[in-house]
């Protein structure tokens, strides 16, 4: 995304020191970013937030799924990692069908299970299907898989092409798997995740409006590095403040093994605080190990709200790192793109396009 501020073009190209530039007034497309108005209820070292329209509260943190299901971690370990969450006062829980080949879930379903922790938590999975049969297939294997009778948060996997909003609210699209099971009292509340353009995010709110539908989430990168570069938080945060929807922010730290990190810019605890600053229901972080368990609740436990000013200066620290995307690999290259790798999880197309469709098209 070009930008017209201050920060990058002067900070960025490094002609001004960043405390230079961070001390001048917060661009215009800076100001354009919703920031949080109420921390939150702190309990503990944890804070709680409310989902949206909801009404529903749930940790500020929640316990990312693909990490915990890790082929690095024992089950075991993965187990004693989500009670000791959930002990310490995490209550949201993500999770996927395709995370680790089903293993986030079988495993998340066991450790839930014991001890009454299922009743301790909010529980999210997403699936990928496009279709209703496909969808309708992957709600219940996750259903098994998780060991429960309800899902409180079902969303639609990876929407990463401008097709995904059109396929998913077709005749016998995947939402008719959805509204099925919510009626069926499978699932409780509804949302969609993606994370390569913020405008396809706009356009799957469009889509659902023409058909009358109103999420009650949605989940996307919300980062340091994001503002400077086709922005979520700059194009679609806003438009779910004013509609109220949960916001569920992801890579905070730029996904697997941290790569925003890598930057040298900003700290683990720097890039949680901005996330946690922005009007985040939940923010996902990616926890495999008890280590990153304790600094997700130390980021809690110390955050306070921060002023335009104070954002500015943290984003000035990132504007010339992050001004090409490099650091936010899911946004500019196919690497988390699951679903693109695994055409066969959408599911064929619905019948009507089988209709429709020309034979043997190029």
């Amino acid at each position: 995304m070009e930008r017209r501020t201050l920060l990058k073009g002067v900070a960025g190209a490094g002609l001004l020191p960043v405390a230079a530039a961070a001390q001048q007034a917060p661009s215009d497309d800076i100001a354009a970013i919703p920031l949080a108005t109420d921390a939150g209820e702190r309990r503990g070292d944890m804070l709680y937030r409310t989902l949206g329209a909801t009404g529903e509260r749930v940790s500020a943190i929640g316990l990312g799924g693909s990490h915990f299901g890790k082929p690095s971690l024992t089950e075991d370990q993965s187990i004693r990692l989500l009670h000791a969450a959930v002990d310490r006062g995490i209550t949201f829980m993500d999770n996927s069908w395709d995370y680790n080949e089903g293993q986030s879930e079988l495993r998340m379903g066991k450790a839930l299970s014991q001890s009454g922790y299922r009743q301790k938590v909010f529980l999210m999975t997403k699936i990928d299907g496009r279709t209703k049969d496909e969808a309708t297939r992957q709600i219940e294997t996750s259903l098994t898989r998780l060991q429960t009778d309800h899902i409180d948060l079902l969303q639609h996997h990876e929407v990463l092409r401008f097709d995904d909003p059109d396929r998913i609210f077709a005749e016998d699209g995947a939402m008719q798997a959805f509204l099925d099971a919510k009626r069926a009292g499978k699932i409780r509340y509804i949302g969609f995740t993606g994370h390569k353009d913020p405008r396809i995010h706009l356009y799957m709110l469009e889509v659902a409006a023409k058909h009358g539908f109103h999420f009650d989430t949605v989940q996307m990168p919300l980062n340091v590095m994001d503002a400077h570069f086709r922005s979520f938080a700059q194009l679609v945060l806003p438009e779910l403040v004013r509609q109220r929807i949960g916001v569920l922010g992801m890579k905070s730290m730029g996904g697997a093994d941290g790569v925003i990190l890598k930057s040298h810019t900003v700290t683990p605890i720097e890039c949680l605080h901005y996330a946690l600053n922005l009007p985040t229901s939940v923010v996902i972080a990616g926890i495999d190990k008890p280590e990153v368990l304790d600094q997700a609740f130390e980021a809690t436990r110390t955050f306070q709200l921060m002023d335009r000013q104070q954002v500015a200066a943290l984003l000035a620290k990132t504007a010339q790192a992050a001004a090409a995307g490099q650091y936010e690999l899911f946004k500019t290259t196919s690497h988390f793109d699951t679903t693109a790798k695994h055409a066969d999880w959408l599911g064929g197309d619905t019948p009507a396009v089988q209709t429709l469709a020309p034979q043997n098209a190029g």
